[in-house]
């Protein structure tokens, strides 16, 4: 997210709300969605996008998806490269620079600002409040007004089940393994790894998911570490929640079959993808700016999902797949929607708590925001805090990992 600070868990709040934008679930707020805009001609549209990477150094990954959200965006309003500005390498850790970024796509005449990080979100707000004739939209923020301020996120969780009952046919050892970009305390990270966690378990309880965490939204060398270390502890699948595609390319030199996220991962390593959580965030790009344009748009904040078109599974490798998963992939996406049929009931924590109600699910907030505690399928391999003394080479820590 980003999602990509670790203070993502503490800043997330999206709300329950109808938009113009589009079916989107979100989680209750107090402020309601309020003055919609005049009308701008598509011709006039100006938009800037913030990012932490050089997207056209990217050739998969998280930035790479979102500039190819802007692309497919730009070809479907049918805008101009000049109605296009990017803004590189911005850190999202320096309010200052995001600042300056931001003045400089005003002084440009943007009308629309996607700041694709949530560490871009206090800089949004103090811009919001200067230029009040841009609408700014950050990914999953948590501030937003009743006039120019909004934020954007979506069900990603859903696709991480549906992957889960690709892995959960297709493993022979019943070991998966998955490279976490941030801890339990995460809960974008940890949301997402649940849901993988229960996919995989409604079609193999025997399975379990060995998860690693590196502490880092981009860490090749750490990513590439961590996924040596679960192909030694016996998993024959690999999955990653990180910006980079590392995990994947590793588990091809390793030869195990991998499940790729944000992009489609066969351009990696076309040999052992299986499939890939992706997103596709012209769905998300298109609305919003086509809302400035005819004059519907609201600060409702946007939370679409498989549904909606912003998330789901690339295609599947017909030469790896397991017997049956198109099958119980159908069966499973039909039954997804408004998130019913993954965090439904009373589930168990690899710590033995109870969590939810026999008769209920959790709600979009809490899948989001409030959820920091691993499924019980999950062993945790690697998990520790921030600052910690590095690891070892893979081989001497693989012998001084805890037991499965």
């Amino acid at each position: 997210m980003n999602p990509h600070s670790s203070a993502w868990h503490h800043r997330l709040v999206l709300c329950l709300a109808a938009s113009a934008l589009s079916l989107v679930i979100v989680a209750g707020c107090e402020k309601k969605d309020l003055r919609p805009r005049q009308p701008i001609a598509a011709q006039d549209i100006k938009i800037g996008v913030l990012y932490m990477a050089d997207p056209d150094r990217e050739t998969s990954g998280f930035t790479y998806e979102h500039q190819a959200g802007i692309r497919a965006m730009q070809k479907a309003l049918g805008l101009t490269d000049e109605q296009i500005l990017i803004g590189r390498n911005v850190p999202e850790t320096d309010f200052a620079e995001e600042e300056r970024r931001l003045r400089e796509f005003a002084a440009a005449g943007v009308n629309i600002v996607f700041a694709t990080s949530d560490g871009y979100d206090d800089a949004s707000v103090k811009a919001a409040a200067e230029y009040p004739g841009i609408v700014f939209s950050t990914l999953a923020g948590l501030h937003r007004n009743a006039t120019n301020l909004t934020n954007y996120y979506g069900a990603i969780h859903q696709a991480r089940y549906l992957s889960g009952i690709v892995a959960g046919l297709q493993t022979k050892t019943n070991k998966i393994g998955y490279v976490a970009a941030m801890g339990m305390e995460n809960s974008e990270v940890t949301s997402g790894l649940n849901a993988f966690a229960l996919g995989v378990e409604s079609v193999n309880p025997d399975a379990r998911i060995l998860v690693h965490v590196t502490h880092n939204w981009s860490d090749p060398a750490g990513e590439a570490l961590a996924t040596r270390i679960l192909i030694e502890r016996g998993s024959d699948i690999v999955t990653h929640h990180t910006d980079t595609p590392t995990p994947i390319r590793e588990a091809q030199k390793a030869g195990v079959l991998g499940i790729g996220y944000n992009s489609d991962m066969r351009r990696e390593a076309p040999d052992i993808v299986l499939t890939s959580v992706v997103w596709h965030w012209e769905a998300y790009y298109t609305a919003l700016a086509q809302s400035v344009i005819d004059g519907s748009f609201t600060t409702a904040p946007s939370f679409m999902g498989i549904k909606d078109g912003l998330c789901g599974l690339s295609p599947l490798n017909s030469k790896l797949i397991a017997p049956g998963t198109r099958e119980a992939l159908a069966r499973a996406t039909a039954r997804i929607g408004d998130d019913s049929g993954i965090f439904d009931g009373v589930m168990e924590t690899n710590d033995g708590r109870l969590i939810g109600q026999a008769d209920g699910k959790l709600s979009p907030r809490d899948i989001v925001h409030n959820i920091t505690w691993y499924y019980r399928n999950i062993v945790e391999i690697h998990t520790a805090a921030p600052g910690a003394a590095p690891l070892p080479p893979h081989s001497a820590y693989f012998q001084q990992a805890a037991p499965s």
